[in-house]
């Protein structure tokens, strides 16, 4: 799976991202702060690249954190990478990384038949 188009609305502070199989998804950037896929941020290299479940990184009633992202690029032609504002510019985030964090009703529907 491939996105058609990649949109960072910083006003909703959200990531749109149409698909080639006609999926969207929209990403709050706090959830793509939270799930980096990096090795400092999942807790050594074995844990790289493992994909969190979006659930797990929303607590009910938290303060918000104002997640801002400063730059946006493609890697290659199968990622994205960020660079947030609080300097971390480690992540990056495969198609199928952010096809699987997809945070939508009908994708934490799969995950949960998927389990």
């Amino acid at each position: 799976m491939r996105p058609t188009g990649i949109t960072l609305d910083r006003n909703r502070k959200m990531l749109v991202v149409p698909w080639d199989d006609g999926h969207r998804s929209e990403y709050p950037l706090s959830l793509l702060r939270e799930a980096c896929p990096c090795a400092q941020c999942r807790g050594g290299h074995e844990n790289m690249g493992t994909v969190p479940d979006p659930a797990s990184l929303v607590i009910p009633l938290a303060p918000a954190k104002n997640y801002v992202v400063r730059d946006l690029k493609l890697v290659g032609n199968y990622a994205l990478q960020f660079e947030w504002d609080d300097g971390h510019i480690y992540g990056i985030y495969s198609w199928d990384f952010l096809r699987a964090l997809c945070p939508c009703d009908e994708c934490a529907a799969s995950r949960k038949r998927d389990a």
